[in-house]
């Protein structure tokens, strides 16, 4: 279901009239559907660490080189030098003084630093992209923007998710006659994803709502 779709189907829950077309979204009300369906879409996103998010990239290290520009788009699950993995160590300034503990990194700035090595080295990295949304071509982007444009989130789980999330954050009234349903609704289907694209058994990923 793509953008256009997802907020005529907000429209309907509204009864508001659908529009035909992108160029039609003009009024206040359209804008803010439209922004809030990005809002809960990145909330979703990165709530948990959902597989169908997870990339993995190669970044080279060169020989005597102790940092390297962080170009991941996103957040790191994984870092391996030569099949091992290397753990995120939060104090930075060690690095700095060669004193970290063995098989680690971290972050400063837009760097990642890294343990010195005498030959190049090339780094594979496995990570929870930021781009939530795709264009008609398949390309990742940051959130949907055109009409076209899709969620990351996997079907069935998007309509339910991001319309009755949209509509219950638009609303924001507990006592709305419309709110208890899609309240209900987007529980239902944030269960069903839980229990069905989890690849892990003992992961139990949750989603808060927040309310505004």
């Amino acid at each position: 279901m793509n953008y256009l779709e997802l907020i005529n189907k907000c429209l309907v829950e509204l009864n508001y009239k659908q529009v035909y077309a992108f160029t039609e979204l003009t009024k206040n009300d359209h804008k803010k559907i439209e922004n809030i369906l990005n809002v809960i879409n990145t909330e979703i996103c990165t709530s948990d660490h959902w597989h169908f998010l997870l990339r993995q990239v190669q970044v080279e290290l060169p020989a005597g080189t102790k940092e390297i520009e962080n170009t991941i788009n996103g957040r790191i699950s994984a870092m391996l030098i030569d099949g091992v993995k290397y753990e995120y160590f939060e104090d930075f300034e060690k690095f700095f003084k060669n004193s970290q503990p063995a098989r680690t990194y971290s972050i400063f700035n837009d760097k990642i630093l890294l343990p010195e090595f005498k030959e190049d080295k090339v780094i594979t990295v496995i990570y929870y992209s930021k781009n939530h949304a795709f264009s008609a071509d398949d390309e990742e982007k940051l959130q949907m923007e055109e009409g076209d444009d899709k969620s990351a989130i996997p079907e069935p789980f998007v309509e339910p998710l991001l319309v009755y999330g949209t509509c219950m954050r638009l609303k924001g009234n507990p006592q709305h006659i419309r709110f208890g349903y899609w309240l209900s609704m987007y529980k239902d289907a944030l269960s069903n994803m839980r229990s069905r694209i989890c690849v892990n058994a003992d992961e139990a990923p949750s989603i808060k709502m927040k309310r505004r």
